[in-house]
């Protein structure tokens, strides 16, 4: 293995499941905004690879998510919906394409949130540590 590699695997094993969660947002909006430049060249074997890596991650994040939990619901209402709309995207190409810059805009919030709530649990955490010590 590379030492770029090596390095790449370290970082993703020590990161909290939040930057992880963080990481695979920031990833789903990368691949719709490649798809994006991909139809407008009409590039649309690329277009398709990078709606299915996209449609991998949303897979990935609906069947991870815990339904103990409330917001999950949501979630995974949202989810469904970004298959369904993608899913419609890949059939209908260019007739369809003003739909990948709403479901940018749908994964930058989600993203946002997420990074938000990551960081604030990180503080929180980090406080608490400290008080243990104190």
């Amino acid at each position: 293995m590379n030492p770029y590699q090596k390095y790449r695997n370290q970082s993703v094993e020590s990161m909290s499941k939040g930057e992880l969660l963080v990481l695979l947002l920031d990833e789903s909006i990368k691949d719709l905004k490649r798809a994006s430049l991909s139809l407008e060249d009409e590039q649309y074997d690329k277009f398709e690879e990078d709606m299915s890596y996209f449609q991998k991650i949303i897979r990935y994040l609906n069947n991870t998510l815990d339904m103990e939990q409330r917001i999950s619901r949501d979630l995974r209402r949202l989810y469904m919906y970004l298959q369904y709309d993608a899913g419609r995207v890949v059939a209908a190409r260019k007739r369809m394409a003003n739909e990948i810059p709403e479901m940018i805009t749908i994964m930058t919030n989600l993203r946002d949130g997420f990074d938000g709530a990551a960081r604030k649990t990180t503080v929180s955490h980090v406080i608490e540590e400290k008080k243990v010590i104190v």
